[in-house]
């Protein structure tokens, strides 16, 4: 059985630029479909925990009439206060 990708890359040099089949390039000013002007701005933070977590933060907002962000700056605020520094996320979430 032949490889079809190495079939293809023989032959080439490393260096060789591939030209995209469809002709057409993408500009860096046309929108993208995964644009999101409420993100512009912004940074994601995040981590990995277990599901019960996640399971029981989202028991909270749902409990609560908010949102997961909602509650994440809440906490993110709640730190930064006892750090001794602005609270800057209230700015950013609405």
């Amino acid at each position: 059985m032949t490889n079809k990708f190495a079939t293809a890359l023989k032959g080439r040099s490393a260096n060789e630029r591939v030209e995209p089949i469809s002709g057409t390039r993408a500009t860096s000013n046309a929108p993208s479909l995964h644009d999101r002007p409420s993100r512009k701005n912004t940074k994601h933070v995040g981590g990995y925990f277990s599901p019960e977590v996640s399971k029981q933060l989202r028991q909270i907002a749902l409990d609560e009439n908010s949102s997961v962000q909602v509650l994440l700056a809440e906490a993110i605020d709640m730190l930064f206060h006892s750090r001794q520094k602005p609270t800057i996320t209230q700015k950013t979430v609405s």
